[in-house]
């Protein structure tokens, strides 16, 4: 008995040591977890805290009476917005802008990392690489700002090249509804393609070159190489990557939105972040528009879980 309690580490003892392995983890890398102190605290005040006030989308707000509201309604803003038509056609045009640049900003990226690669001139590549994602740095009003002098009926190059090629009547395409769609996803894509692709690169790169031999001494191609190796190797960042765009199918870019807006392409640019400001900030209806907000997120979790599922089951690769 003796012996086996010698061999045998005692819980008491386990437990010490796990202290000890975690104080001088910590002592080692302090400056570490000092950094970490201040993403914290942001996320803390800034994300975690403000999910407080989703309490008013079942409480009715009064000026000056309490920041959480003066009595219990239960589900009456969010019965009055199910209701609301300007609501389902908001919540229509968020889906069909999010599905659309989803459909043709998601698989850019990937290609475009995946010809890059392929680039074996390295100054050229390196140049490509800097050239495609400096736009990111770009601010999303002068990105508008640009594309209203390009696309101007009065003196827009596009416009100009027109008539004078085609003999076309100038076409204001800002505060054309048939338009609006497809500028917001070209100016994702000139913006945010170089941006995401390095995130695609970053997976190819770790991708072991034994691989690749072996695919060259089979006789594999480089279409081969990239079809057979590259892609399911990146395949678990693609997912990722996939679960998170998913995640955001009702949260559009709420700044470029409302620069893009114009009373004659409402129909198709009005969506729920538009809607929530609206309603909220210029018409003070606080409690109905935090209702709207909280029924955005909810759709926006169960987005994220159901592919998340679907991804597990089907590639075995999720976030959690």
């Amino acid at each position: 008995m003796g012996q086996s309690r010698k061999n045998n580490p005692s819980a008491d003892s386990i437990s010490v040591f796990k202290k000890e392995s975690f104080s001088s983890h910590f002592k080692r890398y302090w400056q570490l977890y000092a950094m970490l102190t201040l993403p914290v605290i942001y996320f803390i005040i800034f994300k975690y805290v403000p999910m407080l006030g989703n309490v008013l989308a079942f409480r009715r707000y009064r000026p000056g009476l309490g920041p959480f509201g003066t009595e219990w309604v239960g589900f009456r803003y969010f019965e009055k917005f199910m209701g609301d038509r300007a609501f389902w056609q908001a919540f229509r045009n968020t889906l069909t802008i999010s599905l659309l640049n989803l459909l043709i900003n998601f698989p850019i990226p990937i290609i475009f990392a995946i010809m890059l690669n392929e680039v074996r001139h390295l100054r050229f590549k390196k140049l490509v690489q800097t050239v495609s994602y400096m736009p990111r740095f770009v601010s999303t009003v002068v990105v508008i700002a640009m594309m209203s002098e390009i696309l101007s009926p009065s003196s827009g190059l596009l416009n100009m090249f027109l008539k004078n090629t085609f003999g076309m009547t100038p076409i204001y395409f800002m505060n054309e509804p048939q338009y609006f769609r497809l500028l917001y996803v070209l100016t994702d894509t000139w913006q945010f393609t170089g941006w995401t692709a390095i995130i695609y690169l970053a997976a190819i790169t770790s991708i072991s070159n034994d691989l690749f031999e072996a695919a060259k001494i089979d006789g594999a191609s480089r279409f081969q190489q990239i079809r057979y190796v590259t892609i399911p190797s990146i395949m678990p960042t693609i997912m990722v990557m996939f679960i998170l765009n998913v995640g955001r199918l009702l949260s559009l870019g709420f700044e470029k939105v409302l620069l893009m807006y114009t009373p004659s392409n409402s129909s198709v640019s009005d969506i729920i972040d538009t809607l929530v400001y609206r309603v909220g900030l210029a018409n003070q209806n606080y409690s109905y528009a935090t209702a709207i907000g909280l029924f955005s997120g909810i759709i926006g979790i169960i987005l994220v879980t159901s592919s998340n599922y679907i991804s597990r089951k089907t590639t075995g690769d999720s976030i959690y």
